[in-house]
């Protein structure tokens, strides 16, 4: 079994309600388990604007599959959401699924980077990711933990919303 961590995100449509009904739909991936979720948090949106905040939130799992199986069932989960992928890169979304950890694995295949990139400088994944797994150590990072990480990001407009239920 590896513990993976997966980040949620969602700004279209009813965020919340797409967030909760991914997270329900992680349960159903064959070979896995939810042990942990975070609360909801409002964040900021990145990229192109105006857009709409975006509620995040961080999954943890124990899966017997392999990563990019894992990203598979992701995928599969964002399209049954309607999940469309051909808009501008960090543009709005109705549901956006990203491994964020996958046990100490340094991934870096066409369409899989773990640790996701650039998630040490993002407060909108450490804050819920350090609620599940404060020292859990990043690698690529020089060592560094989830806590360290975030104790250097600024958490600037990043508040929590609702915890899932």
């Amino acid at each position: 079994m590896t513990r993976a961590y997966v980040g949620l995100g969602a700004n279209l449509g009813n965020p919340m309600d797409q967030l909760r009904r991914a997270a329900n739909a992680l349960e159903a991936i064959d070979s896995t388990s939810v042990v942990g979720r975070s609360r909801l948090w409002r964040t900021p949106a990145w990229g192109p604007q105006p857009q709409p905040d975006y509620l995040n939130a961080v999954v943890g799992l124990e899966t017997m599959l392999a990563a990019s199986a894992l990203l598979d069932s992701l995928r599969a989960v964002e399209r049954a959401q309607g999940r469309d992928r051909s808009g501008p890169r960090f543009g709005p979304r109705t549901l956006d699924l990203d491994i964020l950890l996958f046990g100490d694995a340094c991934i870096d295949e066409p369409g899989l980077q773990v640790p996701h990139p650039r998630m040490a400088e993002r407060a909108f994944v450490l804050l819920p990711l350090a609620e599940l797994a404060p020292g859990a150590v990043v690698p690529g990072t020089g060592g560094a933990t989830v806590a360290a990480l975030l104790a250097r990001a600024d958490p600037s407009g990043c508040v929590p919303v609702a915890s899932f239920s």
